[in-house]
């Protein structure tokens, strides 16, 4: 830029070489560069420099490698080269996206004045900047940097102490969604904590830095999978939460919004002050805070989320996942809507009733759903075009989004007005009937089809909106026809045929005659102002091709400027009415959902589930989704549908335990993901997979399938199994499903099937859950003539010439082998190794044989009857252990040699008698 001095050209020659000034000082440039980023030292600094955003020192080491752009020098400072890079303004998103996506923070620096008035101050006179806008994973607006189908969550996350009547702590959660609004209250304890983050995956989560550091804390904030942006304390303080919140809505008091707790309030303080101190005065447009009560949804922990590759597959991606597979949205906000109902299944019966019925209703009326969609599909995404304008981070196209949003919902009331409609229906097209349809209509004339994606470029307003735009423009885009119809005017009058007006850089528009011909225009100088002459001609000017030389040129300002105020005031419209707006794009959401859902239900033939408050669990002709669709596309073999049946008998009250066995490769692991796949759609609204189901609703989900490691933690692949399996037992009750596959398999046999023997024992006799046990460990069959409520089933298969074949019908019934080497052989090991394999499992099948597995049913005690040994691994104070006693009466300074070895052969005595 004029004016800004960043190093001194010494010039030899034809060359030039930088170097730095001879005392060593700091430029001006560099001295407000060094001065912004002190302020922001936590985040990159783009420094806006004419059209492009530099970075310099560090932050540009960093970007060039982030980026993979070309790291430069410019300049000295204080004797050393000034690294730097830079990337164009108009591509900035792009790049931003690349560093959010790498966990950096964007501090974005614009010029705040423009450079002709810094030239006032004087020549070297710096153009003042500031930061506009600290960019974070969480506070994202832009489309171009949002997935739209995705919603990106900010979350706060604060811990009172003593806060429960128990005198527990409690956790506070705050989320929201900046790009559409959405602001979300819930208060937590310990145990659920991870699964409430997990619900919410937040793309970054703010919470106090002394929270960071409790080594447990920082364990469960990094399992949410969003970036971590550790702020002071004084943010969450609850003294003062009421206050700013009300402060922030412009209210006197929140009892309008509900009744939240301190928790809450504290950690709706702290995302409000964090979105103020990233936001630089720019408000978004938030709802009025709604709270989430943690028990209305089923509770699903992190690692069954990731067992059952919900939203993600276990590499992390969006394809071949449970949300992929069922997903037939045409929107966005329906999109993010799917996802939302997904990750927090419904546990009230009523509410999922509602779901089911919309679903239903567009299911028998495929003429009036199939219109319906094709409306939505011209739906942009409203909710997050409302953001950017209310953030001034709008342009033309979020306009056109709003006004096409508009007439969408103007469209589906039409479709969707006659008849009876299921009472979610209705209450969707009531918040379209409050949509603000006439300023809808005043969008649509004022903005052209197909604006511009900025509002500097002008060229956004729809021709025949506004007069004075219209003349101008016609000035400036015919300003030839304009200035031919003069010069034919001047002609005509004069008699002067080769009379011209031209154009050049110097003089602007002239009137050109020859020599010879200008008697007329000399004779009246008044009016012909002599400017110039040449060889052979001369140049002239008038007053009249002065003013429109001067419209011409200020012709392109003064429509940009028009067309700005037009924009401003049809943002403000918008910003004024956007509570309604958000409402409707909400209700759209919803149909496109329940539409969706449907469409679904009529390709994959998918069925409406009996969902009441019984512990039944009856699933007929249940198929796995997301393997199902697999098999089409493939064009392999169909997918073979099993039945289950985990609710109680007429005489009992609580669910049952199926123990399953087979071979590898058999699809044992299909089943029993495919059943709690199929509770989780029946809960999030959807029909499901089976030709019938009936389920009890199942408040807590938890999955227990695969083998990982976790070595960042120091875990081996057997340590986070039993982290997993502890939190199961430890916390599912009676009306939990609980998903288990092979427990105990990363430790040595016998140390594996005690664990798996006493984990099936205490899920029947203590959490008394609707259980899926899948085992290798055939000796576990046994139990089932030891607890009631267990059965056995396996997976069928049938030999054929030494190899087997899978038929993946589960039936009742025990395996007694996995065909583990059958299945070795068809992975290709060498015929070497399994004929070997063979040799040593004939081996130990006859030594098995010889201490069979039911013999451990009768000489177990029942697991009702175990005492647990107090902590130390002490005896059981009431039955005293004559070891101890006769050792308790021994003075060992008192005897001789061979009184002690006397009595050391009487403890021995006594230690035979007691394991006897």
């Amino acid at each position: 830029m004029a004016g800004e001095v960043w190093y001194v050209f010494v010039m030899s020659g034809q060359n030039a070489q930088k170097t730095a000034p001879a005392d060593q000082k700091v430029t001006p440039m560099m001295a407000q560069y060094i001065e912004i980023k002190t302020a922001n030292p936590d985040s990159l600094l783009f420094y806006r420099m004419g059209d492009f955003y530099e970075l310099f020192f560090e932050d540009a080491e960093i970007a060039s490698q982030s980026l993979g752009i070309t790291l430069t020098k410019r300049g000295k400072h204080q004797g050393d080269d000034i690294p730097m890079c830079g990337v164009p303004v108009h591509a900035a998103d792009d790049y931003l996206q690349k560093l959010i996506a790498k966990g950096h923070r964007v501090s974005v620096c614009e010029q705040t004045e423009d450079p002709a008035e810094a030239k006032k101050r004087g020549s070297k006179s710096v153009v003042r900047r500031d930061v506009v806008r600290l960019v974070t994973p969480g506070t994202l607006t832009e489309e171009r940097l949002l997935d739209a189908g995705t919603n990106n969550y900010l979350m706060a996350l604060t811990r009172l102490k003593g806060g429960s009547l128990s005198g527990d702590a409690v956790f506070g959660l705050a989320w929201i969604d900046m790009s559409t609004g959405s602001f979300q209250l819930s208060e937590t304890d310990q145990q659920r904590l991870a699964a409430d983050l997990a619900q919410v995956s937040p793309r970054e989560l703010i919470l106090a830095d002394s929270l960071l550091q409790e080594s447990d804390l920082r364990l469960v904030a990094e399992q949410s999978g969003g970036s971590l942006s550790p702020v002071p304390r004084a943010f969450f303080d609850s003294s003062t939460a009421s206050d700013r919140l009300a402060h922030y809505f412009g209210v006197k008091t929140l009892d309008g919004f509900g009744t939240f707790s301190r928790a809450e309030l504290s950690a709706a303080a702290g995302i409000l002050s964090y979105i103020e101190r990233t936001q630089l005065g720019e408000r978004p447009p938030l709802d009025p805070p709604m709270r989430e009560a943690g028990a209305g949804r089923m509770l699903i922990d992190p690692a069954t989320r990731a067992n059952l590759e919900l939203a993600r597959t276990l590499s992390g991606e969006r394809q071949g996942s449970l949300l992929a597979t069922i997903d037939r949205t045409v929107t966005g906000g329906g999109s993010r809507l799917l996802a939302s109902r997904l990750a927090g299944p419904l546990v009230n019966v009523d509410a999922i009733h509602h779901r089911h019925d919309s679903v239903a209703f567009f299911l028998t009326n495929e003429i009036k759903r199939e219109g319906l969609r094709q409306t939505l599909k011209g739906a942009p995404d409203m909710a997050r075009a409302l953001s950017r304008i209310a953030l001034n981070r709008g342009g033309p196209r979020d306009i056109l989004s709003v006004a096409q949003g508009l007439a969408a919902a103007r469209a589906v009331l039409d479709q969707t007005r006659n008849g009876d409609i299921p009472a979610e229906i209705a209450a969707a097209r009531a918040s379209l009937e409050q949509a603000p349809h006439e300023l809808g209509t005043q969008l649509v004339a004022a903005i052209k089809e197909e604006p511009p994606l900025l509002k500097r470029d002008g060229g956004f307003v729809a021709t025949g909106y506004n007069s004075d735009l219209d003349e101008l423009r016609s000035l400036r885009d015919e300003s030839r026809k304009v200035i031919a119809k003069l010069q034919a005017e001047y002609s005509e009058e004069l008699g002067l045929r080769s009379l011209k007006i031209k154009h050049n850089n110097v003089l602007g528009w002239f009137i050109e005659a020859p020599t010879a011909q200008t008697e007329k225009l000399t004779a009246d100088p008044a009016r012909f102002i002599h400017r110039q002459t040449m060889a052979g001609a001369m140049r002239f000017t008038t007053t009249e091709l002065a003013d429109l030389e001067s419209k011409i040129a200020s012709a392109g300002e003064r429509a940009l400027a028009i067309e700005l105020e037009i924009f401003d005031q049809l943002g403000q419209a918008i910003i004024e009415t956007g509570d309604a707006i958000k409402a409707a794009a909400h209700g759209l959401s919803i149909l496109d959902v329940s539409a969706a859902l449907a469409k679904l239900a009529q390709e994959e033939n998918y069925s409406r589930p009996v969902i009441d408050d019984s512990r039944a669990f009856e699933i007929k002709g249940g198929r796995h989704p997301v393997v199902e669709l697999a098999l089409r596309k493939t064009g392999g073999e169909s997918f073979v549908a099993n039945d289950a049946n985990l609710g109680p008998d007429a005489s009992e009250e609580i669910g049952h335990i199926w123990l399953i066995t087979g071979p590898n490769m058999a699809g044992k692991s299909t089943f029993l993901r495919q059943n709690a796949l199929i509770a989780v759609l029946a809960q999030m609204g959807s029909f499901v997979p089976a030709l019938e189901a009936h389920i009890g609703v199942v408040d807590r989900l938890f999955s227990r399938v695969g083998a990982a490691d976790d070595l960042a933690r120091g875990r081996s692949t057997f340590m986070v199994e039993m982290v997993e399996t502890a939190a199961i037992l430890n916390q599912a009750g009676d009306r939990s499903l609980v998903i288990l596959d092979e427990i105990g398999r990363g430790t040595a046999t016998f140390d594996g099937l005690s664990i798996a023997w006493a984990t099936i024992e205490h899920l029947h006799e203590v959490n008394k859950s609707r259980a899926l046990f899948a085992t290798h460990y055939h000796e576990l069959t046994a139990l089932s003539a030891k607890l009631d409520r267990l059965s056995n089933a396996t997976v069928s298969v049938k030999e054929w010439n030494g190899d087997v074949i899978f038929l993946h019908e589960i039936v009742p019934g025990a395996a007694d082998r996995s065909y583990g080497i059958q299945v070795a052989k068809l992975a290709g090991l060498p015929a070497m190794v399994v004929e070997r394999s063979k040799q040593v499992l004939g081996q130990l099948e006859e030594q098995d044989r010889r201490s069979p597995a039911e013999s451990l049913i009768d000489e177990l005690p029942l697991f009702a009857n175990i005492t647990t040994k107090p902590p130390g691994g002490a005896a059981d104070p009431a039955k005293p252990n004559p070891v101890s006693e006769a050792l308790t009466e021994l003075a060992p300074d008192d005897m001789t040699p061979r009184e002690a070895l006397e009595a050391l052969y009487q403890l021995k005595t006594l230690q035979a008698g007691g394991d006897g």
